[in-house]
């Protein structure tokens, strides 16, 4: 007959617990293919004039929507098949009136929650929308520039 001691019940819980802490831990995931996209789809907000712009923007590609120059360094999606999860990798600056470049804003933002890290100016708001393939907005010109 086997008599168990605490210290001996606790040590078998624990070995218990671990083993089905890595089985759970070894257990494949399903994770969606991110989809890196050529174009950044952007709004931005004028509060002065209360016109929201939507614009497009290639990325590694500058676009000024008023004294602000937006840069998307990435732009992921996923496949059609999934939850759309849109988020891009930003890098936004501001144009002094000394005519100065001011960064304010490098981050990631997410189309689904627009306000977590969407950029915030006295003047301007601009918010990641979506990412695409292609854009009617011609694609800047890099055989030019050698």
């Amino acid at each position: 007959m086997m008599v168990f001691t605490r210290s001996a019940s606790l040590r078998a819980a624990a070995v218990a617990g671990v083993a089905l802490f890595a089985g759970i831990m070894a257990v494949p995931t399903a994770e969606a293919a991110r989809i890196a996209n050529p174009v950044a789809v952007f709004s931005g907000l004028d509060k002065i004039t209360g016109r929201i712009t939507t614009f497009d923007v290639y990325v590694n590609e500058t676009v000024q929507f008023g004294a602000l120059q937006v840069t998307p360094r990435t732009c992921y999606s996923r496949d059609d098949t999934e939850q759309q999860k849109v988020d891009g990798f930003v890098e936004v600056d501001e144009i002094t009136l000394d005519r100065r470049i001011r960064r304010i804003f490098t981050g990631w933002m997410f189309a689904d929650s627009p306000g977590l890290n969407a950029v915030e100016h006295p003047i301007y708001d601009v918010w990641l929308k979506e990412c695409k393939q292609k854009s009617d907005v011609p694609a800047p010109d890099t055989a030019g520039a050698k």
